[in-house]
């Protein structure tokens, strides 16, 4: 079981904890045009998966750029940030930052990668952060869920296990 804190607080993780070797379950998710995506949509690629309550906020904002930084450098390695923010404020947020080389995610419709990713926040209905990188075969290669929702990912150790998939 995750322990994760929100401001210092206990929040109560819903779904199942995911480890490396765990098969990566498929989800259902809406890109910023409303068109429904799944696990199956990257088959064969390797997934390094970016979880953020919400791109609006400072720390979330900073990781997502971060990670769109990041993925022009990465070969064979398709970046995602999933949040529960809605589609459409997705979509403003990133014309406005420029993110062009990342995918953004909204999870807001039925909350279906934060059950099956064990993320969903069940006091907030957010997505706990966290990181996750999945093989071409869909194996779970790495795991972060950051202790304290409002802290930072350790980016290097999810890069480098993202450079170390296959």
């Amino acid at each position: 079981m995750v322990n994760v804190t929100f401001k210092q607080e206990p929040v109560t993780l819903v779904g199942n904890e995911l480890k490396v070797g765990d098969q990566a379950p498929d989800f259902k998710v809406l890109t910023n045009d409303l068109e429904e995506k799944s696990l199956a949509d990257y088959k064969g690629k390797i997934k390094l998966i970016s979880v953020v309550p919400s791109v609006d906020t400072g720390v979330c904002s900073i990781q997502t750029n971060r990670f769109n930084a990041e993925a022009q450098k990465l070969e064979n390695v398709h970046v995602l940030t999933v949040s529960m923010d809605l589609p459409f404020a997705q979509k403003r947020w990133r014309e406005v930052n420029n993110v062009e080389s990342l995918e953004l995610l909204s999870d807001h419709r039925d909350a279906d990668f934060g059950e099956k990713y064990g993320v969903l926040i069940k006091e907030l209905r957010l997505l706990a952060r966290s990181i996750f990188v999945v093989d071409s075969s869909d194996k779970v290669t790495y795991v972060e869920y950051v202790p304290e929702v409002s802290d930072h990912p350790d980016y290097d150790k999810a890069l480098e296990a993202a450079k170390q998939a296959e």
